[in-house]
């Protein structure tokens, strides 16, 4: 309740209710989903009417509804993703294949790990890409996929989040195409007579 004040102090006076979406975030965290009953004591909390925060609820794909696996593997399946490197039908195939997932099937029967396919996860360059819980892997390949399954089934833990290639963050994989050299001083290009 605490946090749930602090929360809730960073809005204006009569505009508590835009604490809605942390709130719901924090419910979740606290849960590993969003019952209804979590729902209902935002609501009270928020003293708004229970359809404003299913509306909230489901609408945004980022609150589970449903019992979760301790892992929560997003992997993104829009265009970029989709056609980048291997794409991501074939790292598709790999995890539900590495997960034991049936056709359906969305959780492992130990309740480890939840797949979902989702829409732009917003990190296209380094596709393809999926994100655990709040860490983003990209740069996949069945192999590498792979690995972060078997390290979290190994250590109960996350791997290092990022790129699986050799980039450092999302830079052009085979180097730099533009801004090669220091950039021209001020007036350069200019005509002469301006």
């Amino acid at each position: 309740m605490k946090r749930i004040k602090a929360v809730i102090k960073q809005y204006p006076k009569g505009f508590e209710r835009a604490a809605l979406l942390p709130l719901l975030d924090m419910a979740q965290r606290q849960l590993g989903w969003l019952p209804i009953s979590a729902m209902h004591k935002v609501a009270e909390i928020l003293k708004v009417p229970r359809m404003r925060v299913y509306e909230v609820a489901t609408f945004y794909t980022m609150y589970n509804r449903q019992p979760m696996g301790k892992y929560h593997i997003q992997l993104c399946t829009t265009t970029p993703c989709m056609l980048g490197g291997v794409g991501s039908d074939i790292i598709l195939e790999t995890i539900k294949k590495r997960l034991g997932l049936k056709e359906g099937q969305t959780t492992t029967t130990d309740n480890k790990f939840t797949l979902s396919c989702v829409e732009c996860l917003g990190a296209c360059v380094n596709a393809p890409m999926m994100a655990i819980n709040d860490d983003y892997y990209e740069d996949l390949t069945p192999a590498n996929t792979m690995e972060i399954i078997d390290s979290i089934y190994k250590t109960d833990k996350l791997p290092k989040p990022g790129p699986r290639s050799s980039r450092f963050s999302c830079e052009p994989i085979n180097g730099l195409t533009s801004l090669t050299e220091p950039p021209k001083g001020p007036g350069f290009g200019i005509r002469p007579d301006l």
